[in-house]
């Protein structure tokens, strides 16, 4: 069992940044995790964002965010964490951390088995 905090969220105009914070507890000492970060917009479908191959720090990235959005860890903390920058008015989304006991980090929310609450970003234009 695996339980996820998001935090960072927030109201920024277009442009800004933000990095957002998943803290990770419970069955965390194997380190043998995939970390990854969704977003759901209002009216869509939850989509994949970024994701890390917690102990080895492989990362995954969805081709629209490559670039703009960093996916980073601190194992010492159980914190994994996603740095936005260039938001634009479309990242408006619940950003959500979720874990998978697997090797590879795959960008599709089913399969993804423990979920954290969500955390909110709003963009502004």
């Amino acid at each position: 069992q695996v339980q996820l905090a998001e935090s960072g969220g927030g109201s920024v105009q277009a442009g800004g940044s933000l990095r957002l914070s998943c803290v990770a507890s419970g069955d965390t000492y194997s380190n043998r995790w995939c970390i990854g970060w969704f977003r759901q917009a209002p009216g869509k479908e939850r989509e994949g964002v970024a994701a890390i191959y917690t102990r080895g720090a492989l990362t995954w990235y969805s081709d629209s965010m490559k670039g703009r959005f960093t996916v980073s860890q601190d194992n010492a903390k159980n914190t994994v964490y996603l740095q936005m920058n260039g938001l634009k008015p479309e990242d408006t989304a619940m950003y959500y951390c979720a874990a998978l006991y697997d090797i590879t980090c795959p960008l599709v929310p089913v399969v993804y088995n423990y979920w954290g609450h969500g955390t909110q970003v709003t963009v502004s234009s």
